[in-house]
C-alpha cells in the first residue's frame, strides 16, 4: 500500500480523498491554487503546496508544477479525482514515467475511451449495442448531411475528443444541421482543442442510465446496478438516483453483465462509468465511458455499502477489487447537487458564503468542501455540495431529500436548492416518469419556484 498520495484536484472530491485515505492510514498531500488557499482540502491535507495562480490552466492543469509538488513532498502516487487531468491520457503517461502511480485506468484505456468516435467502435466489437451513427471522424458538413440522411433525423452532433455538453448539438433537419455544424467544431475546438465531430441518430425521450464498474490488475471486473441520470441541464446532471424507477431486474442484469464483459474484453483497470441511452422499451445502446470516479459515485456507494475511492486506491495499490459484504442492493440512495447559481438564470453566484448550515439525520450524507466564511472564487466548478439521502424506499428517500434541502440554509450567495425542491415536488418525478427531455420542458412550463 502506498505511504502519501497527491490529490491533483480541489473541492469536494480532494475531501473525498483525503478521508478514505486517512482510514487507509496514507498520508495525503493536498496542491492548491493562489485562489484556493484557504480551501478546506489544504486545511484538512496532512501537506499543502501552491502550484500556480488562479486560473485552472495555470494550476490544477499545469502538469509540470504537480509533478514538481509529488516529487518534493515525496508522494508515490498521484490521485486526480474528476475534471481537469482525471481522464487526460498524456498525464496518466507522464505520471508513470515519472515513477508515480496514476490512481486510474492505464493511459492506453484513457486514450481509447476518450475518443468517442474509437470507443464506439471498440463497445460495438466488444458486443455492447451502440446507437447508429457515423463510423468515422466527420470532416465537413456535406459528408454529415448524407450520413444524417442516411441513419435519419433527428440526429445529434457530437465531439470525439471530450464530453460534458461540449460540441453537442441536436439537429432536427438539414438545415439545422448546416447551421449547428459550424458551430459545433468551434466549441469542440475551443473546449478539448480537437474539432472533430461525429454524428449519432438521437433518440427522443430515452432515459440516461450509467453503470459503474470497477477492474483490478488481477483480471476481475465487477459491474455494479445503475443509475439514474436523466435529470440533466445542457447534459449536467443535477440529480440522480439509484436504483432507477424505470429499470426492472432483467433489463438491470442485462446492461451489468454486457458492461462486465466488454470491459473485461478490452482490459479495463480502476473505476469507470459506462454509460447507455435506454429507450422506452427498455432497449439500452452504449454512448460513452467515463474513465474516473463520478460525481454521483456516493449513491452506488449508499445502497451497496461499499467505499469505491477506498477499493480504487487499493487496486492502484495492486490488491483485488473485492468486498467484505456481498454485493447486493438494498434501499433508495438520491443524490442533489446543490450549485452556486441563481435558479432561475443559471447564471454563476461566486462570492463569501456568510453563514452555512448542512442537514443531518438519519440516512443524509453532505459531500462538500465549504465553510462559512468561505470565498467562492469564480474560476471553476459551481459544485457547493452533494446531498445525499439513503433510505428502504424511493418514497422515504424522497421525503428525506426535501427535508434536508429545506434545512439547508446557505447565506451570501444564491443557489439552486429552489430548482432542486421543485423537481422533487413535480408529480413527474414523484412517480419515477421522466426522461432526458424532462428539466427541458418542466422549465419551459415556468412554474413558480419557492423562495429560499
Amino acid at each position: 500500500m502506498f505511504s502519501k498520495i497527491l490529490i491533483a484536484n480541489r473541492g469536494e472530491i480532494a475531501l473525498r480523498i483525503i478521508r478514505s485515505c486517512r482510514e487507509l492510514g496514507i498520508k495525503t498531500v493536498a496542491v492548491y491554487s493562489e485562489a484556493d488557499r484557504h480551501s478546506l482540502h489544504t486545511m484538512l491535507a496532512d501537506e499543502s503546496i501552491c502550484i500556480g495562480p488562479d486560473r485552472a490552466a495555470d494550476s490544477y492543469l499545469n502538469i509540470p508544477n504537480i509533478l514538481s509538488a509529488a516529487e518534493i513532498t515525496g508522494a508515490e502516487a498521484i490521485h486526480p479525482g474528476y475534471g481537469f487531468l482525471a481522464e487526460n491520457a498524456k498525464f496518466a503517461e507522464i505520471c508513470q514515467n515519472s515513477g508515480f502511480v496514476f490512481i486510474g485506468p492505464p493511459p492506453e484505456i484513457i486514450r481509447l475511451m476518450g475518443d468517442k468516435n474509437k470507443a464506439r467502435q471498440a463497445m460495438k466489437k466488444a458486443g455492447l449495442p451502440v446507437i447508429p451513427g457515423s463510423n468515422i471522424i466527420i470532416e465537413d458538413i456535406n459528408e454529415a448531411k448524407k450520413i444524417a440522411s442516411k441513419i435519419g433525423y433527428p440526429v445529434i452532433i457530437k465531439a470525439a475528443a471530450g464530453g460534458g455538453g461540449k460540441g453537442m448539438r441536436i439537429c432536427r433537419n438539414a438545415i439545422h444541421l448546416e447551421e449547428q455544424f459550424p458551430m459545433a467544431q468551434n466549441e469542440a475546438k475551443s473546449a478539448f482543442g480537437d474539432q472533430s465531430l461525429y454524428l449519432e441518430k438521437y433518440i427522443s425521450g430515452a432515459r440516461h442510465i450509467e453503470i459503474q464498474i470497477i477492474g483490478d490488475y488481477k483480471g476481475t471486473v465487477i459491474a455494479f446496478g445503475e443509475r439514474e441520470c436523466s435529470i440533466q441541464r445542457k447534459y449536467q446532471k443535477i440529480i440522480e438516483e439509484t436504483p432507477s424507477p424505470f429499470i426492472d431486474q432483467k433489463t438491470r442484469n442485462k446492461m451489468m453483465k454486457a458492461t462486465q464483459t466488454a470491459a473485461q474484453e478490452i482490459g479495463y483497470k480502476s473505476l469507470g462509468t459506462f454509460e447507455f441511452l435506454v429507450d422506452n422499451k427498455k432497449k439500452f445502446y452504449f454512448m460513452e465511458a467515463n474513465t474516473r470516479v463520478q460525481v454521483e459515485h456516493p449513491i452506488t456507494e449508499m445502497v451497496y455499502g461499499i467505499n469505491l475511492v477506498k477499493t480504487q486506491i487499493r487496486v492502484a495499490a495492486g490488491e483485488k477489487a473485492n468486498f467484505p459484504i456481498g454485493l447486493q442492493m438494498r434501499g433508495q440512495a438520491i443524490e442533489c447537487r446543490i450549485n452556486a447559481e441563481d435558479p432561475e438564470t443559471f447564471i454563476p453566484s461566486p462570492g463569501k458564503i456568510d453563514f452555512l448550515v448542512f442537514p443531518g439525520g438519519e440516512g443524509i450524507r453532505v459531500d462538500s468542501a465549504a465553510y462559512a466564511g468561505w470565498e467562492i472564487p469564480p474560476y471553476y466548478d459551481s459544485l457547493i455540495a452533494k446531498v445525499i439521502a439513503y433510505a428502504p424506499t424511493r418514497e422515504l428517500a424522497i421525503v428525506k431529500m426535501r427535508t434536508a434541502l429545506e434545512t439547508t440554509t446557505i447565506v451570501g450567495i444564491k443557489t439552486n436548492i429552489p430548482l432542486l425542491l421543485n423537481i422533487l415536488s413535480s408529480t413527474e418525478f414523484i412517480k419515477g416518469d421522466y426522461n432526458i427531455q424532462f428539466l427541458e420542458n418542466f422549465l419551459s412550463r415556468k412554474e413558480e419556484l419557492p423562495s429560499e
